[in-house]
């Protein structure tokens, strides 16, 4: 998405089957100054890898001493605690880093199933992230 003209809308991007990467995503995040690693967050007890999201220092401190996952929101340029407003808690099992130590991996169990902002076509909270596979250059398809 080069910018705001061309950028799909929010619906088309969360549950639609055209692929638009956001290519501008870091440098966004680079843009506001803040202090951020990226984080893996990924299921305990499957492996499955939920999302992608960032924590500062401030954000890491938190998530170790509330056990739960803290992070660092983006869009919003504030501390975020995962499930806070959703109640999609994600209980915090083990944070590990890289070995170069630039980014994290939070292993978490989800408290009440889902995981993702999005709702599948029920209206349940998804368990990750991941819901789309790319097909080709220009597709997605829903597992």
């Amino acid at each position: 998405m080069a910018d705001d003209s061309t950028a799909p809308a929010h619906d088309d991007l969360e549950e639609g089957t055209d692929l638009a990467i956001d290519w501008t995503k870091l440098a966004q995040v680079a843009g506001t100054g803040q202090a951020v690693v990226p984080v893996v967050l990924q299921n305990a007890d499957t492996g499955e890898v939920l999302y992608v999201a960032y924590a500062n220092e401030l954000a890491l401190r938190e998530t170790l001493a509330r056990g739960s996952a803290v992070l660092w929101s983006t869009s919003r340029n504030e501390i975020w605690h995962k499930g806070a407003t959703s109640g999609d808690v994600l209980e915090l099992v083990e944070v590990r880093v890289n070995c170069e130590q630039n980014s994290l991996l939070y292993r978490v169990r989800p408290v009440r199933g889902g995981a993702c902002h999005t709702r599948d076509e029920s209206g349940a909270t998804r368990p990750g992230c991941y819901y789309r596979r790319v097909v080709d250059t220009t597709t997605l398809a829903f597992d």
